[in-house]
């Protein structure tokens, strides 16, 4: 009888410190800390609500759109598609675009020259990194090496060539345009790159960046390639 009460209460403590000792573990384990100091988390806090400020800017013209739909009659309606469809191909680079903008030299670096050091074309990585320094300004218009970037755009690696929409991009020289939306923005973005270190990223590459100073117009043609339609079908006429 007395072992039976002994094995009971010893079953009953191992239950009881099993269930303190894990109740304790959760307490004492503490949770993941950010580490990060002020200045990143106020970056990171910028870049949310630059995000949010596009986002709302978006809404409002998509909200104007509606409106504009709702407040034409039939015979307008057909002025106010079309104009919608030039806005659209407009914003997906397949019209020409003129502005103010600067046109930026790949140039193999003097040294390189100098010593003989074959010249080898752009790596993706590195034109990446330059279209994302780009990419801090918004409402620019880029070429590159006479191919039109856009949203859809991709910079890949084919057979050791860079390629740009999968057209190989030359050995250097070779020129990039950027239109910008004001000439005071070209003349931001000409400071910006001329004090950028993304210079010293083409210099390890052995290449130089030729930056041209803003002028008034310049012209960027628009993309020729076609866009696949894989989800929108034509209503037949009369529906």
């Amino acid at each position: 009888m007395r072992k039976t009460i002994h094995w009971r209460f010893t079953l009953i403590l191992l239950i009881v410190g099993f269930m303190t000792a894990v109740q304790y573990n959760t307490l004492k384990v503490p949770e993941i800390r950010d580490t990060r100091d002020i200045w990143a988390i106020r970056k990171e806090l910028s870049s949310e609500k630059q995000s949010h400020s596009e986002l709302l800017s978006e809404i409002r013209e998509l909200d104007k759109t509606i409106h504009t739909y709702e407040s034409l009659n039939n015979e307008n309606a057909g002025q106010a598609l079309s104009t919608t469809v030039d806005k659209l191909n407009r914003q997906a680079g397949r019209m020409d675009t003129i502005g103010p903008g600067i046109i930026v030299e790949v140039r193999p670096s003097a040294e390189s020259v100098a010593f003989g050091i074959p010249i080898t074309g752009i790596s993706p990585d590195l034109l990446t990194r330059f279209v994302n320094e780009l990419n801090r300004f918004k409402g620019i218009v880029l070429e590159i090496d006479g191919k039109r970037y856009t949203t859809l755009s991709s910079i890949r690696d084919i057979n050791g060539v860079t390629a740009v929409n999968g057209i190989n991009i030359a050995t250097p020289p070779f020129t990039m345009k950027i239109i910008s939306p004001t000439l005071s923005d070209s003349e931001k973005l000409y400071n910006f790159l001329s004090a950028s270190t993304i210079q010293d990223d083409f210099y390890l590459d052995n290449f130089t960046l030729d930056i041209g100073k803003p002028i008034q117009e310049l012209k960027i043609s628009g993309w020729t390639e076609k866009f696949k339609n894989e989800f929108l079908k034509e209503i037949p006429k009369g529906e």
